[in-house]
């Protein structure tokens, strides 16, 4: 199978439960939304973050349909200016490649460094899918399990507040 051995295994051991499908690489969102259409489930925009001073690690996971609005955001933090982390930072806490960030990389961050903002339409989401951290391959979780997989890796998390995203008109 296609990508991180390591998240087979975690899901696995948790009993989290899994539909895997392999794909050309998918590397952003407009891609995904060309190549995934045909999925039963809600496939996530995963962005990954670093403040000013490069001491803070955030990951946002969105809605495919939902643009963030990350001066809300740098607003609420008080950290100075949020920008994309580059590819050595995400190497380092999430153990992943640029066009292949998913939360499953939170199992590569053993000491909980990164912060995770959720949009909240993603709580009424029955399934959502993401990448096994490599862009070729895509698993698909019950919404329940995923938050289950959530609480169990450790890293801490919330949801935004409405006002930090807004939703792409179709």
């Amino acid at each position: 199978m296609i990508g991180q051995p390591v998240v087979y295994q975690y899901l696995d051991k948790e009993g989290i439960r899994y539909e895997y499908y392999e794909h050309p690489p998918i590397p952003t969102i407009e891609e995904a939304k060309i190549y995934k259409w045909w999925m039963d489930a809600v496939f996530c925009k995963n962005l990954f973050f670093r403040n000013h001073k490069g001491n803070r690690h955030y990951l946002v996971v969105l809605h495919h349909n939902t643009n963030f609005i990350i001066r809300e955001l740098e607003q609420k933090l008080r950290q100075g200016k949020l920008s994309f982390a580059s590819e050595q930072r995400m190497e380092k806490y999430l153990g992943l490649k640029p066009g292949s960030v998913s939360p499953f990389g939170l199992i590569n961050d053993t000491e909980n460094h990164v912060h995770v903002y959720f949009d909240p339409a993603l709580k009424s989401c029955s399934k959502l899918s993401f990448h096994p951290n490599d862009n070729r391959a895509t698993l698909i979780v019950k919404a329940h399990d995923f938050w289950r997989y959530m609480n169990s890796v450790g890293n801490s998390f919330k949801f935004l507040e409405p006002a930090m995203v807004s939703t792409e008109v179709q």
